[in-house]
Parts: C-alpha cells; sequence; structure tokens
C-alpha cells in the first residue's frame, strides 16, 4: 500500500467510525470525527462515520454546525431483528424497554452485526477503525486488514473501571445485596444489584469487551485528565490496554444560527434571573414511567421554581389536567431534541435535574452547572458516585434509603412529589447546596475548556493518536 499524499503535500489517514445505535453515542462519535478531521496541522484526515440509514439525520444535524470540517457519512443496513418495529435503529425511539433490549442485544450480536461491517470496511479500506465497545468484532476486522483499531469509549475512566470490577466474577456481593468493586481506590464502590445490569447477561459481555480492548491498537476515552486523572491513570498503568487517549469532552457545539427551537428557549431564560432556572433532562433512552411523570410534573410545581424540562420525544405521555395551564408563566417542556450544551450554558441556570448519563455530565461540568442526580440504568447509578462522591458537584435528589431504585423502570419505587419539591427547594436554596457546589464545578469547568484548547491535555492526546495511527500506517508500507 502505497502512502498517500494530498496536492498540497500533507499525508492522509483515512479513518472509519462506528458508533452505536443511540443518539448518546453517534453524538461524541460524530464530535470525534470533527476533532480528528481539523486536529493535524502535519496530516489530513479523512474521517467517515458509519451509521443506519434512520441515524442519518442525527449525523447530519451535528455536521451542520461544523463548517470548518469535512466529515463523510456512509451507511449500512441494520439488522431484522424479530419484534422490532422497522424503522427504529435507535435507542431513543424505542418505546419500551423491551425494544431497547432488542437493538442492544442485535448490536452485540456477531452473526447479525459482523457481516454488514465486515462488507462495509473493506469497500471504505480505512487507514484505521474507531469502533464503539459493543462492536467487539472490529479488532478481528481490523486485524484480518492490517489496520489498527481504537475502541472509543464514550464514557468516562472511572466508570469503565468501576463497572469492569463490578462485573468480575469475585466482585463481593453483601448480605443486603450489594456488590462491592475489587480492588477499587477510595471510594469504595458499593451499589446495590437492583442499580446494576443483569450479571448474568452483561458478564459475558463485559468478558467480550474486555478482551477486544486488550487486542486493540489503544482505547480513547470521552473525559479529560483534569476530571479523571486517578482513573485516567489506572486504566493505562494496570494494563488493561496497549495505548490510551483521553480526548474529551466530545460534546456537540452550541452554535446552531439556524434552530428556531433553540432560540426560543434561549429567549425564554434571557427573562429569568441568575441560577433561578432548573434545567431538567433524562437524556434520550431512559425509559420513565407515566405514573412517574406525573409525580415530577407535580413536584416541579409544588416547588416554585422556574423549570425548562426535556421530555424523551418517543414518550406518550400527557400531563395531568390542567398542569400546564398552572404552569404556563414559569415552566416550559420540550418535545424535541434539546440543545443541552446551549442551555446549560445560559446563566440563569442554576441546576441540572439529570440521568447522569456521561454526555450530560460533560455537558453540566463544561457550563460549571451543579446538578441534582437521578440515575435510571447501566453506568448512570456509578456516575452518580463520582459526580456526589469524589467529584462533589451534585447531590441525589432521593436519599439513600428512601426507597428502592431499579435499573429496570418498572421496578424503580415512585418518587413522590413532594420528595422532588423538597429536594429542588433544599438544593437551590440561596446559599445553600447549590451555591457552594457551584464553586467547585466552576473550577471544573475552566479546566474542561482548556484540555481541548491548543496545547491542553485532549488536544496533545488527539494529536498523539493522530501521529500513532500515521506512523502504524507508514510502518505497513
Amino acid at each position: 500500500m502505497a502512502s498517500s499524499i494530498t496536492s498540497s503535500g500533507s499525508k492522509t489517514l483515512r479513518v472509519l467510525l462506528l458508533p452505536h445505535f443511540a443518539t448518546g453515542h453517534i453524538h461524541p462519535f460524530t464530535e470525534l470525527a470533527v476533532s480528528l478531521a481539523v486536529s493535524s496541522p502535519n496530516a489530513t484526515v479523512e474521517a467517515i462515520i458509519a451509521v443506519t440509514p434512520a441515524n442519518v439525520p442525527i449525523v447530519q444535524s451535528l455536521l451542520e454546525r461544523h463548517s470548518a470540517a469535512t466529515v463523510k457519512i456512509v451507511t449500512y443496513p441494520f439488522p431484522t431483528v424479530e419484534g422490532l418495529p422497522k424503522g427504529v435503529e435507535n435507542l431513543g425511539k424505542a418505546a419500551t424497554q423491551a425494544d431497547s433490549m432488542r437493538i442492544n442485544i442485535a448490536a452485540s450480536t456477531e452473526s447479525l452485526m459482523r457481516p454488514a461491517h465486515e462488507t462495509l470496511v473493506r469497500a471504505q479500506s480505512p487507514d484505521a477503525i474507531i469502533t464503539d465497545l459493543l462492536f467487539t468484532w472490529s479488532a478481528d476486522i481490523a486485524d484480518e486488514l492490517g489496520v489498527p483499531c481504537v475502541t472509543f469509549h464514550v464514557t468516562g475512566a472511572f466508570s469503565m473501571l468501576a463497572m469492569r470490577h463490578l462485573m468480575m466474577e469475585d466482585a463481593a456481593i453483601d448480605g443486603d445485596d450489594t456488590v462491592t468493586a475489587p480492588p477499587f481506590p477510595t471510594p469504595q464502590i458499593r451499589v446495590p444489584r437492583t442499580e446494576l445490569p443483569d450479571l448474568s447477561i452483561f458478564r459475558y459481555v463485559f468478558g467480550k469487551v474486555h478482551s477486544m480492548q486488550a487486542a486493540c491498537f489503544g482505547l480513547a476515552v470521552n473525559t479529560f485528565s483534569g476530571l479523571e486523572q486517578q482513573y485516567c491513570d489506572m486504566y493505562t498503568g494496570q494494563g488493561y490496554v496497549q495505548r490510551s487517549y483521553f480526548v474529551g469532552p466530545q460534546l456537540q457545539s452550541s452554535e446552531s444560527p439556524t434552530d428556531d427551537s433553540k432560540s426560543q428557549y434561549i429567549g425564554w431564560l434571557d427573562t429569568k434571573s441568575d441560577h433561578s432556572v432548573v434545567y431538567v433532562s433524562f437524556g434520550s433512552c431512559a425509559l420513565v414511567s407515566h405514573a412517574q411523570l406525573d409525580q415530577l410534573a407535580l413536584g416541579l410545581e409544588a416547588s416554585g421554581k422556574p423549570f425548562l424540562w426535556a421530555v424523551r420525544a418517543a414518550e406518550k405521555w400527557t400531563p395531568p389536567k390542567g398542569w400546564e395551564k398552572r404552569v404556563e408563566d414559569r415552566g416550559v417542556i420540550i418535545r424535541s431534541w434539546a440543545q443541552t450544551t446551549a442551555i446549560l450554558a445560559h446563566p440563569a441556570v442554576g441546576t441540572f435535574l439529570t440521568h447522569c448519563g456521561w454526555n450530560s455530565i460533560l455537558e453540566a461540568v463544561a457550563a460549571g452547572v451543579p446538578m441534582l442526580t437521578w440515575p435510571k440504568f447501566h453506568d448512570q447509578f456509578v456516575n452518580e458516585r463520582l459526580i456526589n462522591d469524589v467529584l462533589g458537584i451534585g447531590h441525589r435528589l432521593w436519599p439513600h434509603g428512601a426507597g428502592l431504585r431499579s435499573e429496570d423502570y418498572e421496578k424503580h419505587e415512585l418518587i413522590p412529589a413532594d420528595d422532588v419539591a423538597r429536594a429542588l427547594l433544599t438544593f437551590m436554596h440561596p446559599g445553600g447546596p447549590g451555591d457552594v457546589l457551584r464553586t467547585r464545578v466552576m473550577d471544573l469547568a475552566s479546566k474542561s475548556h482548556g484540555a481541548l484548547a491548543e496545547g491542553g491535555s485532549s488536544q496533545q492526546d488527539l494529536h498523539r493518536l493522530v501521529n500513532d495511527l500515521m506512523a502504524a500506517k507508514e510502518g505497513r508500507n
């Protein structure tokens, strides 16, 4: 294979990126593609992002915010999955927990996914593959083609380590059915079994993931050293991967002059005083019962606080009778995609009520907004411990011992409206916890912006990733 040279004389690197079928994965993968495309003064990176047809609009909407970067979109067919409605190719479109499970199982099933991926990769002939962790066969495909494979982990180093240890066979299970992660630094990670995925299923999946990570050329993580230095060092130092690159925060751009909905919500926020508004979002995938949404609505009303609430588009929920009229002067519901980066950056937003998805955490940190935590599934319960116990930039909405929390939303006990209102009033009280935590998160916000600035830790790791992949390409020639 001859080394590719552009007309300007710079070397070229062709990189294919393969994200999972979830908006929360597609977003950071797309942002990483953009970052790679503009990252290196010594090489031209041709970034190609591969998604199924129904996910193309998500990528396109993100790329419209980046006029300086050229990223190519290619498609491959979504597998036929029994019981899954046609056109549902993203967890954000799943109307039921069963549909979400069908998508995740399909994504991690080699016999369903590998043929299409292999055809795609061979057709694109990349110099390197950057893959989501569920696509564990990517390392084999890359090895067959003689190109490096990098796993991109869209969550943080803390949760990677904690979940790795919690899923180990020797994880201790106490008499109260709480799992303890061995060996893990302070604070000790103890998680009730109800807040973890089904160990019988996920231990097998995670075993394959960890084997792939060890076999891959390297691991890129959507975090930055100023946020998780100790855990970044641990992941590398314990020999879990050959090379590591901490390249975050990869966040969607807030630049979107044609986004009318954004202008509408920003205009509404402009009418509110600083730090007075609570922003509520549970991301694009989390399923919440209608009964719980009712209680949340009533709790927001009872708190008396102005709020902006992004309700998942797939939810067919109708607010309690008369509620919208009662809160119309101080509350807004968003039923389209919410521009969280821009909303959190607005000075009126004082609190983020979040499900603890990693993208949301990075967005809150970048904006310097303290969090009330209400995790829903998978690693979000572990992320909550990072926010509250390690970084000290958030509080649990529902105190320890108040009731059963579960990864299965149908088993999660109902959090009453009174508890929601009480938590908001306490957290947002002048001089209260929210104000205290804001000082800490503002310090992290400065580090977040510095990480991707020229000379910052994540910018350096992006350059190192490109240079290492280019060196691997030249070594094959």
